[in-house]
């Protein structure tokens, strides 16, 4: 089997669960007795702590002599973190194990990427088809437990869960290459992962760039944790929710896998311009809860505001690093992107969807709005410019 199959199955282990927890987890936490607010609170915490969480398990990932090691050992302690969410913990106890559940899984992405970067380098595949055929089993949580929920219960959210990480642990020993952290075979001190930590954070090209992209992409926020609940309140069923959630990943996947020669000609500057702009576009469509045809359309813009500022963010961020400190770099991306922007975010729309409702998209516009102004300034980095 080739390696960007395996690559791509990998993705699809871990992203065949991030498929159903994005959506909806929110659905097993209203189940249980929480409202907008906690759910909002209980999803942003481990967001925000990723700024911290994320750069510290990056450093830990270095600390193997094989980059998968980490990955294996990732996946065998989600799985257990998502079986003591069965046990009744509360509101409380919930927070904790899924602020060590979630900090965990969100963190396997971007090392998964980073092998996925540096083999596509290497061995001149296009990174966009692994990414994609996760981008695939993506859908494939959405629509399938979108089918499930139609007929039984939001518990089966929870199960599906603790499968999935079980299959990501398991995936990652079969699946995944051996490569080494470091090439020549050996595991730097703690000190020395910290220091190229450090120069990362003291890069104000790099900061500009994370942070701008960091906005669009935090802004799918009040998307992932309360479209499910907007459109049911609209009357759009559960069962429509997966399928207009599988929209959007198939124009992803479409872009991902088809789009190559475009992305190498207009370069991640202008994807990242491109994408914040039609964010701008869909949220505030999105905020005035439009007709059920009009969805439609409006999900293709995924292709855009979630795939093009994704892949211009990996390819700014991989120009503005070493390999020295490549993992730090791809998870601090994540972790402002994916964490504390994020967490931020999905915190104040809890309580804005308790009190608006749908109209707490237009916060998400303005901050697509503030990342389109970061991103004009990596204009002005002679790094970024084309060989």
């Amino acid at each position: 089997m080739s390696l960007p199959i395996r690559l791509g199955l990998f993705y699809g282990a871990m992203f065949i669960g991030t498929g159903v927890s994005s959506p909806y987890m929110p659905v097993w936490f209203a189940h249980h007795g929480l409202n907008g607010a906690r759910i909002g609170l209980i999803l942003s915490l481990p967001m925000m702590a990723r700024v911290a969480t994320a750069p510290l398990l990056a450093v830990w990932a270095d600390s193997f002599k094989l980059r998968r090691t980490a990955l294996i050992v990732l996946g065998v302690l989600v799985t257990l973190a998502y079986l003591a969410m069965a046990a009744p913990l509360g509101f409380a106890g919930w927070a904790v194990v899924w602020f060590a559940a979630s900090s965990m899984f969100t963190t396997m992405s971007p090392l998964t990427d980073v092998i996925g970067l540096a083999r596509a380098r290497r061995d001149g595949f296009n990174f966009g088809w692994p990414r994609g055929i996760g981008s695939a089993a993506f859908i494939i949580g959405n629509v399938g437990m979108g089918a499930i929920l139609t007929r039984g219960s939001p518990e089966l959210v929870l199960v599906w869960m603790v499968a999935a990480g079980a299959v990501s642990a398991v995936a990652a020993r079969v699946l995944l290459p051996p490569d080494p952290v470091h090439e020549e075979g050996h595991t730097t001190k703690l000190a020395d992962r910290f220091s190229g930590l450090g120069e990362l954070l003291r890069d104000p090209a790099f900061m500009t760039a994370v942070v701008a992209c960091g906005l669009i992409q935090s802004a799918h926020a009040f998307y992932y944790a309360f479209s499910t609940l907007a459109w049911k309140h609209q009357g759009i069923p559960e069962s429509m929710t997966g399928i207009l959630w599988g929209v959007g990943v198939t124009a992803e996947i479409i872009f991902m896998w088809f789009m190559e020669p475009w992305r190498r000609r207009v370069g991640p500057r202008n994807m990242l311009m491109l994408g914040g702009i039609a964010a701008i576009a869909r949220w505030t469509a999105l905020a005035f809860s439009p007709p059920l045809w009009m969805l439609f359309p409006l999900q293709t813009l995924h292709a855009l505001s979630y795939a093009t500022t994704f892949l211009a963010s990996l390819q700014l961020v991989e120009r503005l690093s070493t390999p020295r400190n490549a993992s730090a770099a791809q998870t601090i991306n994540s972790a402002l992107s994916g964490g504390v922007l994020s967490g931020i975010a999905t915190m104040i729309s809890g309580w804005l969807f308790d009190r608006v409702g749908a109209e707490g998209y237009l916060l998400m516009s303005a901050m697509c709005l503030a990342g389109v102004l970061g991103a004009m300034r990596l204009y002005a980095v002679r790094r970024l410019d084309p060989a």
